[in-house]
């Protein structure tokens, strides 16, 4: 009897499987990210039933990038103008087409790729106490050089080139004392409790979901495109996974973006079941997803399962005891005759 279709079956088998290895997600270390990071990682799971790890808190944008680079993840959410200047140490622009082509192409000699934009951009804001804007009649950053502000500002405003340095270069807002840092969540509270009056957050902040803060525009256009994108390791990328992952891209405005970091951030509502809920909502808007093809959970599913039931047999029986085995799944898959 020929036994190459039973070793050609085997390998057809476990190839199947290893090409279902588990994804691991990343995401830096502030609710948004968090949240696009389940969100993704969701949906891998339901459009593919792949199984997810999830590697979050990774720090900032460095230490996510040194992750990705090194596989330790596959994919997180990035933002084009921050991979610009704090990864490849580029002049920014505001023409977010442009810079989302000059990420994409040098990227390519780490082999990471950047999807399609999910819709949204989170630039910097500079965010006052709505009733001192009132007050005072402050609308533009221009504006707020009347007078001398405390501000709190996140660990990578105050340290990147796009972020305080580059922003007081243009407009010279006065500073009372060094900027205080802290964690980005802490900034609306420090903002309520009037330990600071200025705070360089972002722009798609569920805070500012509440009325109790107003952003001041950048009307001399300092910060550049931040378009939100998921970047991913080419290696792990299929026709599937693609797909499934792709699926987001456009559907997250900046202001559906901001209402569910609200429920995150101000209603405390598990970042879990803000992720599942807005899926659900993919769902209903386009009538339920349908199975991507050559993505048959079932079929790779029982072959996964058959190797594996292999593997444990392998600590228990012969050589002939597997053989056997094979050519049973071999007789039951048509490759071979009776």
């Amino acid at each position: 009897m020929d036994r190459k279709p039973v070793i050609a079956l085997l390998a057809i088998l476990t190839a199947g499987c290893g090409r279902q290895s588990t994804l691991t997600v990343g995401a830096k270390n502030f609710s948004e990210q968090l949240l696009l990071g389940e969100i993704m990682a969701q949906q891998i799971e339901r459009r593919l039933g792949e199984k997810v790890t999830r590697k979050f808190n990774l720090g900032g944008t460095i230490l996510a990038h040194e992750a990705l680079l090194h596989g330790e993840i596959d994919l997180y959410p990035e933002y084009t103008g921050t991979a610009l200047s704090a990864i490849l140490k580029q002049p920014t622009s505001p023409d977010a087409a442009a810079t989302l082509a000059k990420v994409r192409a040098a990227y390519r000699q780490w082999g990471l790729e950047w999807l399609q934009p999910l819709g949204f951009e989170n630039t910097f804001a500079l965010a006052v106490r709505r009733e001192d804007a009132e007050h005072e009649h402050l609308s533009t950053l221009s504006e707020a050089r009347r007078r001398s502000w405390i501000l709190g500002a996140g660990y990578e405003f105050a340290t990147r080139p796009d972020g305080l340095a580059g922003f007081q270069a243009v407009y010279h807002i006065p500073l009372t004392g060094a900027p205080l840092t802290m964690d980005l969540g802490l900034l609306y509270r420090a903002l309520e409790n009037r330990q600071i009056d200025m705070a360089a957050a972002n722009s798609t902040d569920g805070q500012l979901v509440s009325g109790k803060f107003r952003v001041l525009e950048d009307d001399r256009h300092f910060f550049p495109a931040y378009e939100a994108a998921f970047v991913v390791r080419s290696a792990v990328l299929n026709a599937q996974r693609r797909r499934a992952m792709e699926e987001l891209s456009g559907k997250l405005t900046a202001e559906r973006i901001r209402q569910l970091n609200f429920q995150v951030v101000v209603s405390h509502t598990p970042i879990e079941d803000v992720a599942r809920d807005f899926l659900a909502t993919l769902v209903t808007n386009s009538g339920g997803p349908r199975p991507l093809p050559g993505a048959s959970r079932t079929t790779v599913a029982a072959q996964c399962k058959s190797v594996s039931a292999l593997n444990r047999a392998r600590q228990q029986a012969d050589r002939q005891t597997l053989y056997a085995h094979f050519r049973k799944l071999a007789l039951a898959a048509g490759a071979i005759g009776r």
